[in-house]
């Protein structure tokens, strides 16, 4: 058997998109120079790995045997490479972020300050949603996601660093914008733009208003992104529920303001999240150490009167 770790790097980004386009553009290839790489591969294995039906990539029983191990073993060069950037002290190195899309809103104040103290570090951050933020994290393929409510799982660990209070957001010309103690029941004829399904602050908002009294609104919107929610709710088309610190602009400028709504604010935290033993370069770990430590000095909560 001869097979290369370039061979294999190649066929796990295909396995892992089932998709040779996507998984070329990962790799800054072409096409046909991913496809080359995997008939090597087979070439060399004697087995085929994919197998295709119409214009969907399966993997065969080889090929998910393949997949298993060539996980494995890139796991084992990452962890090589920690343990180079380790001895190289905490100026040099590469940090790897998956960070949920509400968190983009304080995260890049963070990481400023720590490249700063860090010139010679290169960080890597995905901005994404809850789901990817989950496989990045079972793939092991980040160091650190940085996310509201993560799942209670033992292959985790979670470190709480920030409070991230969830409001009731409207146009300032909703009728409901000033009035004082809103009963929660007092909203269940209003239209609620939401986040897709599968969102923590989704989830943190229908808990809430199951557990008022079992609320539940005939009349949602549902949009992919907190910007998209704003610009609605700006627009008079509903109400939305989401993380102050999204907040901090429209609440300044009176473009939306927050409903006094009993119960309201939920808080939430934020937290720094990796996987269970993870060994973490040098300057992973002092990035962790610095959320941890001086997140709540160096960032600020937004209040519904728009100012921090």
């Amino acid at each position: 058997m001869n097979i290369t770790l370039r061979q294999l790097k190649v066929f796990e980004a295909v396995a892992r998109h089932l998709n040779y386009t996507r998984a070329a553009e990962e790799l800054f290839l072409s096409q046909p120079a991913v496809s080359m790489q995997i008939r090597q591969l087979e070439d060399g294995l004697g087995q085929p790995l994919f197998e295709k039906m119409g214009k969907k990539v399966y993997l065969t029983d080889a090929g998910k045997e393949v997949y298993r191990y060539s996980q494995t073993i890139a796991n084992q060069l990452n962890e090589l490479q920690t343990v180079m950037e380790a001895m190289k002290g905490l100026q040099h190195g590469k940090l790897t972020l998956t960070v949920a899309s509400t968190a983009n809103y304080f995260v890049p104040t963070l990481l400023g300050v720590f490249n700063e103290r860090h010139k010679g570090v290169t960080v890597d951050i995905d901005v994404t949603n809850r789901e990817n933020l989950l496989k990045a994290l079972n793939a092991n393929t980040t160091d650190f996601a940085i996310m509201g409510q993560p799942p209670p799982e033992p292959e985790l660990e979670l470190h709480p660093f920030l409070e991230n209070p969830l409001v009731v957001l409207a146009s300032p010309a909703h009728p409901l914008a000033g009035e004082r103690y809103i009963p929660p029941d007092k909203l269940a004829g209003e239209t609620f733009i939401m986040r897709e399904r599968g969102s923590g602050t989704r989830a943190a908002r229908e808990r809430f208003f199951t557990g008022h009294g079992g609320i539940t609104f005939s009349k949602t919107m549902e949009m992919n992104s907190n910007e998209a929610i704003k610009q609605a709710v700006q627009a008079g088309l509903g109400l939305g529920v989401l993380s102050i610190h999204t907040l901090e602009v429209e609440l300044m400028l009176k473009r939306l303001v927050v409903l006094d709504v009993e119960g309201f604010p939920i808080i939430r935290n934020w937290y720094i999240v990796h996987r269970q033993g993870k060994r973490f370069s040098a300057i992973a770990q002092a990035f962790k150490d610095f959320v941890l430590t001086e997140s709540k000095s160096l960032l600020t909560v937004p209040t519904a009167n728009g100012t921090a």
